[in-house]
């Protein structure tokens, strides 16, 4: 039983690799490029998780930050044109409490049937 459950938390991590860091987005010819690419890709996946593990605790109209959703928050401080961080923090709040309220109307309409 504990491998099995092991087993379900390395596929998650690996699609959460593929999903948010393109571990599975690699065209190379060698092993070393390979390589150089899974290293990198796997060290964002790490510095990623790390973030969203620091987060403080999420009200409860809110969910907790993920690894998709601290990437997604990296990309708007770093990547983009720059907006306004609190146009970016309000939209970060909006989606997780919209996000929040869909996981309550799921969970009520299971509890229903």
């Amino acid at each position: 039983m504990r491998v099995a459950a092991s087993r379900w938390s390395i596929e998650e991590l690996f699609q959460t690799g593929k999903g948010q860091v393109g571990l599975d987005h690699y065209q190379v010819r060698g092993w070393t490029g390979w390589h150089r690419h899974v290293t990198l890709a796997m060290l964002a996946l790490a510095v990623l998780a790390i973030l969203a593990a620091q987060q403080p605790d999420a009200e409860p109209e809110t969910i907790a930050l993920t690894v998709g959703g601290t990437r997604r928050l990296l990309n708007a401080f770093v990547f983009t044109v720059a907006l306004p961080p609190e146009h970016i923090l309000h939209w970060s709040i909006w989606r997780r409490t919209s996000q929040a309220r869909a996981r309550r109307s799921h969970y009520q309409r299971r509890q229903a049937k």
